[in-house]
């Protein structure tokens, strides 16, 4: 079987990897590193690609983060939520598609079936050594806004089609929400598609992580910092 690497010991060394179909929720509050950890988690590895959605920032500023921090944009695929909203109506490419806004759900689920039809079928890049089945990691950033355009159930059914699309495809799902900005109820219900937590938090001692998982995986709070795009735990 496929395992997707994570760059976190305590979950390669244990299980290998992670296993097609597993989604993980990352929670943390803003200004905490969160998008860096989940783009982390969600790079892709060599044969790999990733599908990115994005509610917050738009397409050009995540290519440019993502150049940054030496990830290959040719295997990255992004849904731009937020740029037909903000500055007018953007004009598709092969490697990113737009929606016209975080609450237009099934614009994102098309836009989604589409970069994944044309990696499927060899045709988003000129790789020629591309794995069968195609490995492919899918990120949201972030759930925050579609749980602010839409009520939580309707985003939870949301979210089950994209899992159970991501299990039938062996592609795992990455996805991120403002722990704060939300009630223990709503973060119940999404964390029930969840095959792993990754919580996150900051104080004086500095920005911790955790993890919690139906794998037999978990990882009592260390504390970390992202350096050039890579997470380095500090104790």
């Amino acid at each position: 079987m496929y395992k997707y690497l994570t760059g976190i010991d305590n979950i390669d060394q244990r299980t290998g990897g992670l296993n097609p179909g597993t989604n993980l929720l990352i929670l943390a509050p803003a200004f905490t590193n969160g998008e860096q950890v989940a783009t982390y988690l969600a790079k892709p590895r060599k044969g790999e690609y990733m599908i990115v959605l994005t509610t917050e920032n738009q397409a050009t500023d995540l290519l440019d983060f993502f150049k940054g921090n030496n990830i290959d944009t040719n295997y990255i695929g992004i849904i731009d939520a937020i740029s037909k909203s903000s500055s007018g109506p953007g004009q598709d490419s092969q490697k990113v598609k737009y929606v016209g806004s975080p609450n237009d759900l099934t614009g994102m689920d098309i836009r989604f079936s589409q970069l994944t039809e044309e990696i499927m079928k060899g045709e988003f890049t000129e790789d020629l050594n591309q794995l069968f089945p195609t490995p492919i990691r899918y990120c949201v950033l972030s759930l925050t806004s579609l749980l602010m355009f839409r009520k939580v159930d309707v985003i939870y059914q949301f979210l089950h089609i994209i899992t159970s699309k991501l299990k039938k495809m062996g592609s795992i799902g990455v996805f991120l929400i403002n722990s704060e900005s939300f009630d223990q109820k709503t973060i119940a219900i999404v964390k029930q598609l969840m095959n792993m937590v990754v919580e996150i938090k900051s104080d004086d001692n500095g920005t911790s992580m955790r993890i919690q998982g139906t794998m037999g995986v978990a990882m009592n709070w260390k504390q970390f910092q992202v350096e050039n795009g890579s997470v380095i735990f500090t104790s």
